[in-house]
């Protein structure tokens, strides 16, 4: 597992095309969200005390660690919709979540979130380092040329932060919409 998010951060395509084919990866795919959602959840958290806002730790980190695996969910299924049925993908949503799952790896860099001033860089450079993981993912896992990839990712975008909203309205929790944001649309 280690190898291949070593190689996500590379930005290996390769792995991406393994992934997909290996139907025993999802629980390493669940892992890596486990991870970047836990790290993300700690500078999450860690943030809310420095910031003294009247969150709690813990209600910050289990919104980033709940928006995390609803972000991975929603964007696997969105892209699958999306990729399958208007573009013609070939896919499956297990394979989707997989390579997606994979995609989210450069996100552990939001650990260092909290950071001030130098933590909002980093997390807009992992932000747009999963996006490019992403990206490469959905290709791969849709076998999708590069326009049908972009018009994928575009679309899913809307979609997602559409849904990402009704959800963050329906529990009434700003953490798990942004949780969804983040993660949705970095990969």
């Amino acid at each position: 597992m280690l190898d291949r998010i070593l190689r996500v951060i590379k930005l290996d395509k390769s792995v991406y095309a393994e992934v997909e084919a290996d139907e025993s990866a999802m629980s390493q795919a669940a892992m890596v969200v486990a991870i970047v959602a836990v790290l993300s959840a700690i500078a999450g958290g860690i943030s809310t005390l420095i910031a003294g806002e009247g969150s709690s730790f813990i209600g910050a980190f289990l919104g980033a660690l709940i928006g995390a695996f609803i972000s991975w969910v929603v964007w696997s299924a969105v892209t699958y919709f999306v990729g399958t049925a208007l573009f013609h993908g070939e896919a499956t949503l297990g394979e989707m979540l997989r390579v997606i799952g994979f995609a989210q790896a450069p996100l552990v860099l939001n650990v260092l979130s909290f950071i001030p001033c130098l933590g909002p860089i980093i997390s807009l450079a992992a932000w747009l380092l999963s996006l490019y993981t992403g990206f490469l993912a959905i290709k791969e896992g849709l076998d999708l040329d590069t326009g049908k990839t972009i018009a994928t990712v575009a679309i899913g975008w809307v979609i997602g932060f559409i849904i990402s909203l009704v959800i963050g309205m329906i529990f009434g929790v700003g953490m798990i919409g942004a949780g969804v944001l983040s993660g949705a649309f970095g990969g």
